[in-house]
């Protein structure tokens, strides 16, 4: 008999917005705690990666995800790097898509086709299934200044019920290193997302 397996699945997007680091963290810690994680990349994702974490992965998603497996030592079946158009795979039907979806980082393209429902993409339509089946999908766009169009599309998808938690890292926890200020922001993503941790202190944690 096939032994049932109960771990959680999870839908991740990377795309094409600065914050790799971000990306990388994110997918590192819901591994460690025991997701099973189905990954989306743009292509634009891939020149942020290859720029800033000098990982240059696979247009593939088969090459992707054995190069992203290595990288996470993470086993067969946890990490899943899916194509754009994967119509056949869970996060694409509402009867079969995980029920939380981080895009992390997100750029304001993204943002846009989410906001308008686009589906161009597996995944836009993976967001745009979590929304329509009221899951959890949060966005983590890193743009700088936000433009007017840029607002009214975080406004829209809030009231629509998704999360803005925008790139904006917090300096309260005196941070020593740029690693530091990547935990503090994945801290807060994994805090929604309802996920145990000890990348930061809690605010007025004592140590003593």
């Amino acid at each position: 008999m096939k032994q049932q397996d109960n771990r959680k699945s999870i839908s991740i997007a990377w795309t094409g917005a600065s914050g790799a680091p971000y990306g990388l963290k994110l997918v590192e810690c819901l591994l460690q705690a025991d997701f099973r994680v189905f990954l989306m990349i743009s292509s634009a994702a891939r020149v942020v990666l290859a720029t800033e974490e000098n990982i240059k992965l696979s247009g593939n998603p088969d090459k992707s995800q054995q190069q992203l497996s290595q990288y996470f030592d993470s086993e067969n079946g946890e990490l899943v790097v899916l194509g754009k158009e994967d119509w056949f795979s869970p996060p694409a039907s509402g009867s079969a898509a995980p029920k939380q979806m981080v895009i992390c980082p997100c750029s304001t393209g993204t943002l846009a086709a989410v906001a308008t429902g686009m589906s161009n993409s597996l995944l836009e339509r993976a967001a745009d299934v979590v929304l329509k089946e009221r899951g959890q999908l949060l966005l983590v766009p890193r743009e700088t200044p936000f433009s007017t169009i840029h607002l009214e599309h975080m406004l829209s998808l809030s009231k629509n019920g998704a999360t803005i938690l925008p790139a904006a890292p917090g300096f309260y926890h005196d941070p020593k290193s740029i690693s530091d200020l990547v935990d503090f922001l994945v801290a807060r993503i994994l805090d929604h997302l309802n996920v145990e941790h000890t990348l930061t202190k809690r605010w007025g944690y004592d140590p003593t």
